[in-house]
């Protein structure tokens, strides 16, 4: 880092709990994480100060320190002595945690130990058990700060080891921040967050308030078109894969909230201007590129207006057979269906189920979706799919690549696969792939196409069609045999089609001129999604 003390606002998008959105008063797909970092600077002690001085002195923040409740690690009786010792807070109100709520790791490498702070809300917003206190699921106790101590290395055989340069990562949620200091109900009740569900009301004619059903819907709307405005402003765009499917899954389940609100035209487009309007000050790169995400939501808004009538009634139908029947769990065969010939989300209708106390044959549903994806691969006749189950016997050192100083070289044959296995030889009239040592070809790769050519020894001539680089660094050439044959182990001249070469250097390049002109003239908000010439 640029240096060893850091403070930051980071944008974040969390869906691991998306189906409490709208039914908590703290949960939320959008949230601003506050944080201050040491990177081996200072510790444990200054941390816990510094939090504490922050939260409850009126210079800043100015909470009653009587309302908040700090927690530490089980076994951390460093960071009990400096809550209890150094900053005066008694015993009994220092809370024991196990691994679970109060040690922060993932996998192997640096974790530790974390301390919260929770803030009590009071009697209002309890679960009203009798065991109700800090650590309750329930909306009384909100944590409002959180300092990660990393100290440990998690070597990954259940072990740990002390780190030489300990670390403090901090993390605030703004929002929740902002809960307690405006002293409202939840973080959809925060000043700027009410005025975009306020603009839902009105756009919907649902009234915040009138009931918990309604509520939740407003919430949710609310919520997702905010982390959909944020998203498409950060380049993201609605796609089937990776950050653009959880875009298109947070502006679907906005739809059919509005649905369930009686809208049945497009109208999260017309939110987003609020959502802007509320952030521009903090985030003026949203002005900027406001009419391209406005355009964004509205065209991924109108695609799925074509498909989502369709799937509800289907889906409809299909619960009141199951209800007729008493059964609960919808076949997974139906909820294939529902995705593959109505283009209706299996995260959608596993929503639209739990709402009836229903829900999917999730198992069913994704063998199907294996099978179809193994019928495409078949249909693709993708050999380097095919290839991947094979174990090629072969150090894990990587192929040795040469193109970029020559389009002709000679290397050595480490390893050949036909019909699926490995093979001693390829004869004429045989496709399958050759590994070598060295290579002039250019795998597939950055957008760009792989090279073309032929691998030669005396007679013997292989061409190459494709080329493709495996996690190993492994460049495998596909290809036929046109005549003769090749043995494992022999030395080949391995030569590239120069003119083809060429012609792809000069198309590839052309995009990224084209994408440099595309963002002079339109905007930073264009965005290639991807390329392969």
């Amino acid at each position: 880092p640029p240096c060893r003390r850091v403070c930051t606002c980071q944008k974040c998008i969390r869906t691991g709990d998306i189906e409490n959105i709208g039914k908590t008063a703290r949960h939320g797909t959008f949230f601003e994480m506050l944080g201050n970092f040491s990177f081996g600077d200072y510790f444990k002690s200054e941390a816990i100060a510094w939090s504490w001085e922050f939260l409850t002195s009126p210079e800043w923040v100015g909470i009653d320190p009587d309302k908040l409740y700090p927690s530490i690690y089980l076994d951390d009786d460093e960071a009990f002595e400096i809550w209890n010792k150094e900053i005066g807070i008694p015993a009994e109100r220092i809370f024991r945690f196990g691994k679970a709520d109060n040690f922060w790791e993932h996998g192997t490498g640096p974790c530790g130990p974390c301390s919260e702070v929770y803030f009590d809300r009071g009697e209002k917003y309890s679960c009203g058990r009798p065991d109700c206190t800090v650590g309750c699921e329930c909306d009384r106790y909100i944590e409002v700060w959180n300092n990660v101590f990393s100290q440990f290395n998690n070597q990954g055989d259940g072990t740990y080891t002390e780190l030489a340069t300990k670390n403090i990562d901090t993390g605030m949620g703004l929002e929740r921040l902002a809960v307690v200091c405006q002293g409202v109900d939840s973080l959809f009740d925060v000043d700027t967050v009410m005025n975009i569900t306020d603009k839902v009301s009105e756009i919907t004619g649902a009234t915040y308030g009138s009931s918990h059903a309604t509520d939740v819907s407003l919430r949710v709307i609310t919520d997702h078109i905010r982390s959909a405005t944020f998203m498409i402003g950060d380049g993201v765009l609605p796609s089937n894969e990776g950050r653009g499917y959880v875009l298109r899954r947070l502006l679907r389940r906005a739809a059919r909230h509005g649905k369930l609100l009686g809208v049945n035209e497009p109208f999260l487009y017309r939110v987003c201007d609020t959502v802007i309007h509320e952030n521009r000050e903090a985030y003026p790169d949203l002005l900027e590129k406001q009419s391209y995400i406005t355009r964004v939501i509205k065209t991924e808004e109108d695609s799925f207006a074509r498909t989502i009538d369709g799937g509800m009634r289907i889906l409809a139908e299909l619960m009141e057979e199951m209800k007729a029947k008493n059964e609960t769990v919808l076949p997974g065969a139906d909820a294939f269906r529902l995705y593959d010939t109505y283009g209706f989300p299996l995260d959608l209708t596993e929503d639209i189920l739990a709402d009836a106390g229903m829900a999917a044959d999730t198992e069913g549903f994704g063998a199907l979706m294996d099978e179809q994806r193994e019928r495409a691969r078949a249909a693709r006749g993708d050999m380097s799919e095919a290839w991947a189950g094979i174990d090629l016997g072969l150090d894990n050192t990587p192929t040795m690549f040469l193109g970029y100083d020559t389009l002709e070289a000679g290397g050595k044959v480490l390893a050949m696969v036909a019909e699926n296995e490995l093979s001693m030889t390829l004869r004429a009239g045989e496709s399958g792939f050759v590994i070598l040592d060295r290579t002039p070809f250019y795998a597939e790769m950055g957008g760009q196409s792989a090279d073309h050519g032929v691998l030669k020894l005396g007679n013997a001539e292989f061409a190459v069609s494709d080329v493709q680089k495996n996690k190993g660094g492994k460049y495998l050439h596909h290809g036929k045999m046109i005549s003769g044959e090749l043995l494992l182990g022999q030395e080949v001249s391995a030569s590239v089609d120069a003119s083809r070469r060429a012609a792809i250097m000069r198309a590839h390049s052309a995009t990224h001129l084209l994408h440099a002109a595309l963002i002079s003239t339109l905007g930073d908000h264009v965005h290639q999604a991807g390329s392969l010439v």
